[in-house]
């Protein structure tokens, strides 16, 4: 459970100190007011990245350098601060000089937003990276093999721009480092998938009253161990393209309701309806591999749902999940019931004053 946060110049925070309820907060405020980079911070605290941006220039208020976000999980005292160049953390006052470490003592995430929905009507970079947050939760050596893999990539797609007649030497030596980090990416992506299944099925037949059947597929782009032979078949492609042909980047999944593609069959509310499933799914699988409840953020998605995706939401969610949503309106409030509160954003301060707490 995250017990309180605190930020110092983030985004439009100076600074900002906030307990969190147990079970639910809810951050209610007009557009622009801070709600959302609140939970941002949340997630930058226990995750070390955010949903919105990979720019750490993005997250420091302006006319600031550095910035700070510390926070209490299961009791552990975390601090994470960041500059555009560098980032220190520490664990319970000490400095941690691994964000491996870190991110071992540090609490799992699930975030929900607005553009869940590219996860159906998106590209493929889309549902990679919901692959990729939910994975490096359950796998440690997961972010270290993706980081390696965008790191060849990058040099591998350098080399083959870079002269007129490509070296296929240098191209292929980074192919080899690449086909040891795809493997790896390939192996927990499809374990992912796999478990994320059946999980996804018992929510989409929550929401539905069991009239409808979601599936979902892996579509590896090559097989894990088969990188560098895919690669050697798509050479003539490659020179003419000068960019890398296959590998663990282009990666997708396949979404499908009662047997047909998602996207091109499903309707708005079957599409909404999906992409909690994916989330909630997701929330399941994270609490089964690490015997943890994840830490629940949405924004501003929750008070748009209606009656019966909000209850399906909140009932499919494991056990001990803390959960923190925002709003600008409090219509739905009295269906929340006992074990939340509600705390006032605006501009760039969270009120001490509680709206309603029970």
């Amino acid at each position: 459970m995250l017990s309180e946060i605190e930020v110092r110049d983030f985004r439009c925070f100076a600074h900002q100190r906030l307990e969190l309820h147990p079970q639910m907060t809810v951050l209610v405020g007009r557009n622009a007011q801070g709600k959302t980079s609140l939970l941002e911070a949340a997630c930058v605290l226990l995750r070390l990245q955010s949903p919105r941006t990979s720019v750490r220039t993005d997250l420091i208020r302006f006319d600031s350098s550095t910035l700070m976000v510390e926070g209490r999980w299961n009791g552990v005292s975390l601090r994470c601060g960041m500059s555009d160049s560098r980032r220190r953390l520490a664990i319970d006052g000490t400095i941690c000089g691994k964000s491996s470490d870190y991110l071992e003592r540090s609490g799992l995430v699930v975030w929900m937003d607005h553009s869940d929905m590219n996860l159906l009507r998106g590209t493929s970079e889309h549902r990679r990276r919901y692959l990729d947050f939910a994975a490096s939760q359950i796998e440690p050596g997961y972010l270290e093999a993706l980081q390696g893999y965008q790191r060849a990539l990058r040099s591998r797609n350098y080399i083959l721009k870079r002269d007129a007649t490509v070296q296929w030497r240098q191209v292929d030596a980074y192919g080899q480092l690449m086909a040891g980090f795809h493997q790896t990416l390939v192996l927990h992506r499809e374990q992912l998938v796999r478990a994320l299944k059946p999980k996804m099925g018992e929510v989409m037949s929550r929401l539905s009253f069991a009239t409808e059947e979601v599936g979902i597929e892996y579509l590896p782009a090559c097989s894990a161990e088969g990188l560098m032979d895919a690669l050697t078949r798509h050479r003539a492609e490659e020179e003419r393209s000068r960019t890398t042909y296959t590998g663990a980047h282009r990666d997708d999944f396949a979404l499908s309701i009662n047997g047909r593609n998602a996207e091109a069959f499903a309707s708005e509310g079957q599409q909404r309806s999906i992409s909690i499933a994916l989330k909630i799914g997701q929330a399941r699988v994270l609490d089964e591999a690490r015997s943890m409840a994840p830490l629940l953020l949405v924004d501003d998605v929750f008070g748009e749902l209606d009656p019966s995706r909000r209850r399906a939401l909140l009932s499919g969610l494991p056990l001990g999940t803390q959960s923190i949503f925002t709003t600008t309106h409090l219509d739905w409030a009295g269906e929340l019931g006992e074990g939340c509160q509600i705390v006032a954003v605006e501009k760039g301060e969270a009120r001490a004053k509680i709206l309603k707490r029970v």
